[in-house]
């Protein structure tokens, strides 16, 4: 019987299709390497579990929940690891939620996020170059990528990411936030300076969801699709979430081999 668990935590999404293409890849792979453990979803975001539910029947546990059943079920190791892109708001909450448990698991443990190191803003900037290989080879094109953004302190990530880009030499990658900094504006004035004359669109979220269809992609004035278009630039837009690329992937799986 299998008494060790790998927790894999996620905010959500209500799209069942980027769902299984992102954060279900992400449970998938690791489940293919490490068998021997029980691979259990949980989302941190009511809203979402509740949407799922009314609409999909499906029923997925929040973190306190998810750790109850485990441990009813006679677990005693637990590995926790998030998807969030950033130790922001939900990984702060992850963390309270977690350490609630403490004492009540012989042991539990918690991964990174993905962007958490320097050694990850390397990675990730690696992967980006890799998975983004035609655009970021095109002189004429600026590759746009659009983050969620938060009031918490760590949308510095952003900056921080920007940076990295730019130390690793590639000059036609931008890096923004939806609710936060850099906004399109700054991008703007970027993608100006580059002298690109199109840009691709992709989102910096596990999940293409709401976000990057409509506020990213979306038909509204207001969307960054428009905004751009609205400058003169031809706009592509990739509906991939950063789940979706298996180099990505490979760094949760690096996280988690930290803590087992």
């Amino acid at each position: 019987m299998k008494n060790r668990a790998i927790l894999v935590v996620s905010f959500g999404t209500t799209y069942p299709q980027t769902l299984e293409e992102t954060i279900g890849a992400i449970e998938r792979e690791i489940e293919k390497a490490y068998p021997e453990y029980f691979i259990r979803r949980c989302f941190t975001s009511g809203i979402v579990r509740k949407v799922l539910y009314q609409r999909e029947g499906l029923q997925i546990d929040d973190v306190p929940d998810a750790l109850e059943r485990l441990l009813e079920e006679g677990v005693t190791e637990v590995a926790v690891q998030p998807t969030h892109v950033m130790h922001g708001f939900e990984y702060d909450k992850l963390q309270s939620q977690a350490v609630a448990f403490t004492g009540r698991f012989p042991r539990l443990s918690l991964g990174r996020p993905l962007l958490s190191s320097t050694a990850d803003y390397q990675e990730v900037v690696q992967a980006l170059r890799s998975e983004f290989a035609d655009p970021l080879a095109d002189p004429q094109a600026a590759l746009v990528l659009m983050g969620h953004g938060t009031e918490h302190f760590a949308n510095a990530c952003y900056a921080a990411l920007n940076d990295h880009v730019r130390a690793a030499g590639v000059r036609n990658l931008f890096v923004g936030a939806v609710e936060g900094y850099p906004e399109v504006d700054d991008l703007l004035i970027r993608i100006k300076e580059s002298g690109a004359k199109r840009v691709v669109l992709a989102p910096l979220m596990v999940v293409a969801g709401d976000h990057a269809r409509n506020d990213m992609a979306g038909t509204g004035p207001d969307s960054w699709k428009s905004r751009l278009e609205s400058a003169g630039y031809p706009v592509t837009c990739i509906l991939k979430g950063l789940g979706s690329y298996r180099t990505i992937r490979q760094i949760y799986l690096s996280h988690l081999r930290e803590i087992l």
